[in-house]
């Protein structure tokens, strides 16, 4: 009967239906259902908004007003997200960020970030970190794995004769397809563009430049390896 419970409520709420283990226990279910009312009430707090959004324990939000959120959105424990930027954050409807997420949109207070665009039903693992002061897009159905980051700008440094952290920056944008796979620890730099269908291996590091769509990229730096059959 839980096991039915918790199935309808992850439907109603994220409008996605799952099918839970049935070897799992109604005591680890309970657990879990109770953990969930206490971040859809930390949620209300934190949003003041009905729609259901799950915030856990230790959660810091800056610029809250710059945050546009879907339906089913999860935030869990330890995460840190700054919305300070000109295009603020923007989370589809059944985004989740796993525990100590980390999302800064301006590096610098002499320059506003462009900010971050997520799709829907989006999973970013835990640890990882988002850099957005060059701008961040991310696709629906994308998964992110554990410690991934996105560097969305560059330091300039052609002048030996001016120390680097004084010539300022510059960026493209990072820009992620539909139903993507991203690997843990993977690094993913300014200037990228991984088009739709991409499988990128643990551990690669994306170099600025444009990644053919439906493709498996592995390496340092990443390199097409093969086409997905």
């Amino acid at each position: 009967m839980l096991i039915e419970l918790v199935e309808f409520l992850s439907l109603k709420v994220r409008k996605r239906g799952i099918t839970i283990d049935k070897r799992i226990s109604d005591a680890y279910l309970l657990n879990l259902v109770l953990s969930k009312v206490v971040m859809a009430i930390n949620g209300f707090l934190k949003f003041r908004r009905l729609s259901v959004i799950l915030v856990g324990k230790g959660v810091t939000l800056k610029a809250r007003s710059m945050i546009t959120t879907g339906k089913g959105l999860v935030i869990d424990e330890g995460c840190f997200i700054d919305a300070l930027a000109v295009k603020g954050i923007v989370f589809g409807r059944g985004v989740s960020l796993k525990k100590n997420v980390t999302i800064e949109c301006t590096g610098s207070l002499t320059k506003l970030g462009e900010g971050l665009s997520v799709g829907n039903d989006v999973g970013i693992g835990s640890g990882s970190f988002l850099g957005c002061a060059g701008g961040v897009t991310i696709g629906s159905d994308t998964i992110i794995g554990n410690y991934v980051s996105f560097h969305s700008e560059n330091h300039n440094f052609s002048d030996p004769a001016i120390p680097i952290r004084l010539q300022g920056v510059n960026n493209e944008g990072i820009h992620i397809g539909n139903n993507c796979w991203i690997g843990a620890k993977v690094t993913v730099l300014d200037g990228v563009v991984l088009e739709d269908g991409c499988v990128v291996a643990a551990g690669a590091v994306l170099k600025a430049g444009r990644y053919a769509a439906n493709s498996i990229y592995a390496g340092v730096p990443a390199k097409r390896i093969k086409e997905r059959s």
